[in-house]
């Protein structure tokens, strides 16, 4: 796979990339990147205190809409200029998001037009879904992947959703059921869990499908669309009768992964990713 340079966010160290130079600390809690406020602040202002600057905007915010910025904030132990540690209001992805639309600075300005420009981008996308695949091929493009991959990526999204609907139609809600199901497709499928190939990969906190091989692509769409197909067979309803079609599902796809491995010599699940060569990993531990 091509060496492009593509950095991931969660790999840069100590900031966001938007923000380019400008430092902004985070820690990683329960699955996603939480920042600190005063830092956002401190690069989108020219506040000689971040501090009170953040103060004054939370008494600002609820005087004029109402709103408690603070209840988007969870406070996180963060490392100080001093070398301590202490507890700093951060926010997610989409409460920074917000965070910054009540900053009255000029150097928030092109970060609020962006914002605006990316909601109108949605309400297109609703009205015609083709624009959404069309942006997430240009995504893709401009990463650097190859055209085939990305129409093979683009196909398993959609094979992916159509799994996760008759899913939410057939009672399976909870987020951590449908993990709990993809995982029984995975692990029929390669013989390993999600989480063992993307060590396998080398992979941290990147997509493991974004770095899967085409034919890992090809035999992750036959597990879901083979689920698919079996959960509408049986009309499963409920998370066992699902679970219970995703095992089957996934085994179709592993039964074609295993004769192909036979046939050619050559295994399915490998080491082969899209991270850049200085941090290529070693092979993992070999699928069953």
């Amino acid at each position: 796979m091509s060496d492009a340079n593509r950095e991931d966010p969660a790999d840069s160290q100590g900031k966001i990339i938007v923000f380019g130079s400008k430092q902004i600390r985070r820690q990683w809690v329960d699955g996603a990147w939480f920042f600190s406020v005063i830092d956002i602040i401190a690069a989108l202002t020219d506040s000689a205190s971040p501090t009170k600057y953040w103060t004054a905007m939370k008494q600002r915010e609820q005087t004029s809409s109402g709103i408690q910025l603070s209840t988007l904030c969870r406070q996180l132990k963060l490392s100080s200029a001093d070398g301590k540690s202490y507890k700093t209001d951060c926010v997610n992805t989409e409460a920074a998001f917000r965070v910054i639309q009540s900053i009255p600075s000029p150097k928030a300005e092109p970060f609020k037009r962006w914002l605006a420009e990316v909601g109108y981008q949605r309400v297109q996308e609703i009205e015609n879904p083709e624009l959404a695949q069309q942006r997430a091929r240009a995504i893709y493009k401009a990463k650097g992947y190859p055209d085939a991959w990305i129409e093979k990526r683009l196909r398993s999204i959609a094979i992916r959703d159509e799994l996760t609907g008759e899913w939410k139609n057939r009672g399976v809600a909870d987020q951590k059921d449908y993990a709990i199901l993809t995982a029984e497709i995975a692990r029929a499928t390669f013989g390993v869990t999600p989480a063992e190939h993307k060590n396998i990969k080398g992979l941290a906190r990147q997509n493991l499908r974004d770095h899967m091989t085409d034919l890992e692509l090809l035999f992750s769409m036959l597990g879901e669309a083979a689920t698919t197909e079996i959960t509408r067979h049986r009309d499963a309803q409920g998370f066992g009768e699902n679970r219970q079609a995703a095992v089957e599902g996934g085994t179709v796809a592993g039964n074609a992964r295993r004769e192909l491995e036979e046939k050619s010599g050559k295994r399915v699940v490998t080491g082969a990713n899209f991270l850049p060569a200085a941090r290529r990993p070693r092979l993992g531990p070999k699928a069953s």
